[in-house]
């Protein structure tokens, strides 16, 4: 273990993994090993600390009080903001929206668009890999002004066919947005020529890095996207807790999501003025533990330094690969020559509900189903996939395990 923990990028694992208390956690009586990174991440005690800390010591809604409790919330949630600003290099905190996750981002971009910018005749353009809150979305907004939402084609391993997408680029497309790594997959996009080529053509792009923020190092500035939107719980902070980034630009340009409190600067029954930004995005009592804790998070992931973190993960995941791809039978849903985070697969004609059950029975954690890309499973002819995705906190002894269990559990099913 002292090998595996210590070497890799600088990363002493077996130290950082007493950060987690879940980590101690028997599953069946036998240790957990977690591999549902990709559909939320473990805490820190630093992030339960932080979320108990507000309600323990300075619990007080923000914006509105002249008392004490009041403003030293208000700082901490302000701090917050920053914060993430900080780690993404937004050019101004303004542009930090807090949402409850990608989700509620990304519907607040396809409802805000939806409502100035598109008509009949316009095109939205996603991907064939998006997840459902990357499609539904668009869909509505489509459905609501008769415009036509047009898919980037994949190949076999399950990356972007850009030819195909440069095709696509004309004068009726009105946003594209795409996720920067597949949540089923592990692909990581080319997001870079992605966002310059809509770009030449003056079209903005909304990047879902809900799968990225996590392993990643993100510079909006150097990025350009004109949205960014990701989760909080997939970056080792709270449920319910999330960022749009979005620039000052499109921002101003945006008309409110949601009415109500602490998006307004006056109110009569003739007339609202709407506040600035970002207030004018966050309407009514946000969560205000949950922005003060994914602070948290993201400070504690800095510390540890992202950089040593992604060569550890990457380390990972070729081990991982290496060891999975020698399982008789196991077919890869996905192969793409850059990915992160996870790795989908099946193992001969087996169901991956029933590996995944057998797995649990051993202390091992996968996600198993269509992992809310239900397209995706069409396009390959498949129910779902077994889904393993890693963190910083797993080990190479932990892959040994899982190769191990898939193995046993193979024997038991065929």
């Amino acid at each position: 273990m002292e090998q595996i923990a210590n070497i890799v990028a600088g990363l002493d694992v077996e130290k950082v993994r007493k950060d987690f208390p879940i980590l101690g956690t028997q599953v069946h009586g036998k240790p957990l090993v977690y591999f549902d990174n990709g559909a939320t991440t473990q805490k820190p005690q630093v992030v339960i600390d932080a979320e108990a800390r507000y309600y323990e010591n300075y619990n007080s809604n923000v914006h509105r009080g002249v008392h004490h409790l009041s403003q030293v919330a208000t700082n901490a949630y302000e701090q917050a903001r920053q914060t993430v600003a900080s780690f993404i290099n937004a050019a101004h905190s303004h542009e930090i929206i807090f949402t409850k996750g990608t989700t509620d981002g990304i519907n607040l971009v396809a409802n805000a668009m939806s409502r100035r910018f598109l008509k009949a005749g316009d095109t939205v353009i996603i991907s064939a890999m998006e997840h459902h809150s990357n499609i539904v979305p668009w869909q509505i907004a489509c459905e609501d002004n008769g415009a036509t939402l047009k898919v980037i084609p994949i190949n076999e391993k399950g990356e972007l066919q850009m030819e195909a997408f440069k095709a696509m680029l004309d004068e009726t497309v009105k946003i594209v947005a795409v996720t920067y790594v597949s949540n089923t997959m592990g692909t990581i996009n080319p997001v870079e020529e992605i966002i310059e080529l809509a770009h030449a053509k003056n079209i903005p792009v909304l990047i879902d890095a809900a799968q990225a923020i996590q392993h990643i190092s993100i510079d909006v500035q150097a990025l350009k996207p004109d949205f960014l939107a990701f989760s909080g719980h997939k970056i080792y902070g709270p449920t319910g807790t999330g960022v749009l980034y979005g620039t000052t630009e499109w921002l101003n340009k945006l008309p409110p999501y949601q009415g109500g409190g602490d998006m307004i600067k006056t109110v009569t029954f003739a007339k609202t003025t709407y506040n600035e930004l970002p207030y004018k995005f966050e309407a009514g009592t946000p969560n205000i533990a949950g922005a003060i804790a994914l602070a948290a998070g993201i400070e504690y992931l800095q510390g540890l330094g992202l950089e040593k973190v992604q060569q550890y993960e990457e380390e990972l995941m070729t081990y991982a690969l290496q060891e999975l791809r020698k399982i008789d039978g196991l077919r890869l849903i996905g192969d793409a020559a850059h990915r992160s985070g996870a790795i989908s697969f099946l193992v001969h004609n087996i169901h991956p509900f029933d590996m995944g059950e057998l797995l649990d029975q051993q202390g091992i954690a996968v996600r198993t189903g269509h992992h809310c890309t239900e397209p995706l499973m069409d396009l390959f002819r498949i129910p779902g996939t077994v889904r393993a995705s890693l963190s910083f906190y797993n080990t190479k002894e932990e892959v040994d395990m899982l190769v191990a269990g898939v193995k046993r559990a193979a024997s038991m099913l065929l």
